[in-house]
């Protein structure tokens, strides 16, 4: 993990603490931010849930008196933490965008962006309620006065084999970010539990539906400008990955789809975002379209401009392996009091101003 990264990280995310205590203007300290510098983040919060039993999904362990004793106080615990974690990630600019996922419904969204200092920001969020048997769900929140949306739609991840099989949708939306349409997709795709092998006919899925729903934009705009990011539940170099949504893991410009896995270039530079008995991996990862690399002229990017948000707030000594995890709210069922037992990452997006 890179150590100057962690010391700017530690630095950002103690002044946002000490922001957030003396009630400072922090709406003014972000306007003197570019407004050039669209920073896009996402993060898998580890099961934001609400304290409440919704007869429809298999929440029953996130209650009061389930095996995870979820409590209101402990929700708002974590709403708070997830508030600071945005607040840092965007260096009190907060990030234009933010992809989340494992989030139970809009009830826990909308008190993330409306009874937190991140109302002054105003965010609206875009979600519904997916077909996941446990009731987690993706979302986005955005600025609406950085981004206009355009269009938005839930697509359905249809499994070949197995017809009657749900999970998370893949979440779309185009809007205009500067003077550009940019097209984001939040992705959660099917977990490993069973077995990596058996279990990737799932993530193939997901990756043929996502494929699907790129190749049709780009039959109208072929230098459509498109960012997909998510928890893939798998590296950058895995089969659906590279063979189903066919990312390349290095930014080349023969690259037969178009798309750059820049978490794949995080990656060869030692960053991760997960630790599974104990070696990091990135399986929450960024992948753009070549135009959005060609920096000729609109809305760019390139590969330096994504990072893993590596707070030293997030992260606590690994005492099973070595160095660092993070800090995560829950081990087994055993509430710990962190954030997630994932890092955020992010990119900025830069404008070639006319």
């Amino acid at each position: 993990m890179k150590r100057s990264l962690q010391h700017r990280a530690f630095c950002l995310f103690r002044l946002v603490f000490l922001v957030c205590l003396a009630g400072l203007p922090v709406l003014m300290l972000a306007q003197n931010q570019a407004a050039s510098r669209h920073r896009v983040m996402f993060y898998n919060v580890e099961n934001l849930f609400d304290p409440f039993d919704d007869s429809l999904t298999r929440d029953d362990e996130f209650t009061p008196t389930g095996q995870r004793y979820w409590t209101w106080n402990k929700m708002e615990t974590k709403i708070n933490g997830i508030y600071k974690v945005i607040m840092a990630v965007g260096e009190l600019d907060p990030p234009v965008l933010v992809g989340l996922c494992e989030v139970e419904n809009g009830f826990v969204l909308h008190k993330l962006v409306n009874d937190t200092p991140l109302s002054k920001f105003e965010y609206r969020v875009v979600h519904r309620e997916s077909p996941d048997p446990r009731g987690i769900d993706v979302a986005l929140l955005y600025r609406p006065d950085r981004f206009k949306i355009q269009e938005r739609e839930f697509v359905p991840v249809i499994f070949p084999d197995d017809s009657a099989r749900k999970t998370r949708e893949i979440l779309y939306v185009s809007g205009m970010l500067g003077g550009d349409t940019l097209h984001v997709f939040v992705n959660h795709w099917p977990s490993k539990y069973g077995g990596e092998l058996e279990s990737e006919s799932g993530r193939f899925a997901a990756a043929s539906t996502l494929k699907s729903k790129i190749d049709s934009i780009r039959v109208f705009y072929p230098q459509a400008r498109i960012l997909v990011m998510g928890d893939l539940n798998d590296e950058p170099e895995s089969a659906p990955v590279v063979e189903g949504l066919g990312a390349c893991e290095r930014n080349d410009p023969n690259c037969p789809s178009g798309l750059i896995n820049i978490a794949a270039i995080l990656k060869s530079r030692g960053f991760g975002s997960y630790k599974y008995q104990g070696t990091w991996g990135i399986i929450d990862q960024i992948i753009v379209s070549q135009s959005l690399l060609s920096g000729k002229h609109g809305l760019y990017t390139t590969p330096q401009k994504a990072a893993v948000f590596e707070s030293d707030h997030l992260l606590e000594p690994d005492k099973q392996y070595s160095g660092n995890r993070p800090f995560r709210t829950f081990i087994g069922f055993r509430y710990h009091g962190g954030f997630s037992d994932h890092l955020p990452v992010y990119i900025d997006l830069l404008e070639n101003q006319p």
